[in-house]
């Protein structure tokens, strides 16, 4: 009885982590960020349009799948995550963006998937309009933020498909 339990046990574990069959239309794209949770004041204000400017990229990649009958996407980032971010920026590589991302496509309620998405500075592609691999020594600059931005929503729609 407990090694069959065992064994579907497994199996659910397994199934949460197969992928998305692929989703034709989005209906809906919420990210949320509670940055009153952050102790840190200047983090907070850093991070103060995080939520938005994440969800605007996503949907930006997806203009061509908005449908009324389509799937929803909810990320919810991880606060602890943006404030220890912003106090490790003077290494800009530890920067990062952490968030569950959860899929839900209307039309099958089998095909769901949720995971955790971490994004580093360190490994976001930024590229420069000559094909240049550009570095960041410091989040504080308009471009780093930028580059975790796009590549947390590059991230989230790459999983779609």
């Amino acid at each position: 009885m407990f090694r069959n339990s065992l064994i579907a046990l497994s199996f659910a574990v397994l199934a949460g982590t197969t992928a998305l069959a692929a989703v034709e239309k989005i209906s809906a794209v919420t990210v949320t960020a509670d940055i009153t949770a952050i102790q840190n004041e200047k983090a907070a204000a850093y991070w103060s349009n995080v939520a938005a400017d994440i969800e605007d990229a996503i949907v930006a990649r997806l203009v061509d799948r908005i449908a009324d009958d389509g799937a929803t996407i909810t990320v919810d980032l991880r606060e602890v995550e943006l404030a220890s971010s912003f106090e490790r920026a003077v290494g800009a590589s530890d920067a990062v963006l952490v968030g569950q991302v959860n899929v839900s496509d209307v039309n099958d309620n089998s095909n769901f998937n949720a995971y955790e998405l971490s994004v580093s500075l360190g490994t976001a592609a930024v590229v420069s309009a000559d094909g240049t691999t550009l570095y960041y020594d410091t989040l504080d600059v308009p471009e780093a933020y930028q580059a975790l931005v796009n590549s947390f929503a590059d991230s989230v729609v790459k999983r779609l498909d």
